[in-house]
């Protein structure tokens, strides 16, 4: 194995993390998602990685959104993370499937107000006519609320992916690669070398 490797994948996801972190890495939190709709087409964007909660990486976002719907529809996923400065990048698949309700509740009451606000105003996704129909529907949300807490909607909250296989790739002179992957091996797990 890799000396920048753990026998764990666990671990050396999040030492790579930390190391990105402590490089600066610019949006190291970004992850690439990666899921399929109802006609096969597979659709990517970028989330916000949230940590290891219940065993799982984990993400938020409206459980009304497209990535949420394409997920209850077909639960199989992929992320990519890219530590650009550290030339690295990490790929995880896996199932993903709600977190739960205690989860999100704890996360959503670390958000900055305005975006507890946002959480409620903004129908993610769905067709709006101007700017200020978003401004609108927010002052609307502020107003209800008033200075009180404000509470996680139903339809808001996260994810976990339930990681079935991890790929770490290194980069190297001359395209010479360093990959490895792991995959479940009764208890732990089993790591072996790509070539690039």
């Amino acid at each position: 194995m890799h000396p920048l490797l753990s026998e764990d994948p666990w671990k050396s996801l999040e030492l790579w993390y930390r190391e990105a972190e402590a490089a600066g890495e610019s949006m190291v939190d970004a992850m690439a998602l990666a899921t399929v709709d109802a006609k096969g087409q597979p659709r990517a964007r970028i989330v916000l990685y949230k940590g290891i909660i219940e065993g799982k990486v984990a993400f938020f976002t409206n459980y009304r959104s497209p990535k949420a719907l394409e997920i209850g529809g077909n639960p199989r996923v992929a992320l990519t993370f890219h530590f650009r400065s550290l030339t690295r990048q990490v790929r995880l698949e896996g199932c993903a499937v709600k977190l739960s309700a205690e989860a999100s509740d704890a996360y959503f009451a670390t958000r900055p107000r305005e975006s507890q606000i946002g959480a409620w105003a903004s129908p993610q996704s769905e067709v709006i006519a101007t700017r200020e129909e978003l401004e609108r529907r927010t002052d609307e949300v502020r107003a209800r609320f008033g200075q009180g807490a404000v509470p996680r909607p139903d339809f808001w909250g996260g994810f976990g992916v339930e990681v079935e296989r991890f790929e770490f790739w290194l980069g190297a002179e001359f395209r010479l690669h360093d990959r490895f992957v792991y995959t479940p091996a009764g208890v732990g797990w089993r790591g072996q070398r790509l070539a690039p």
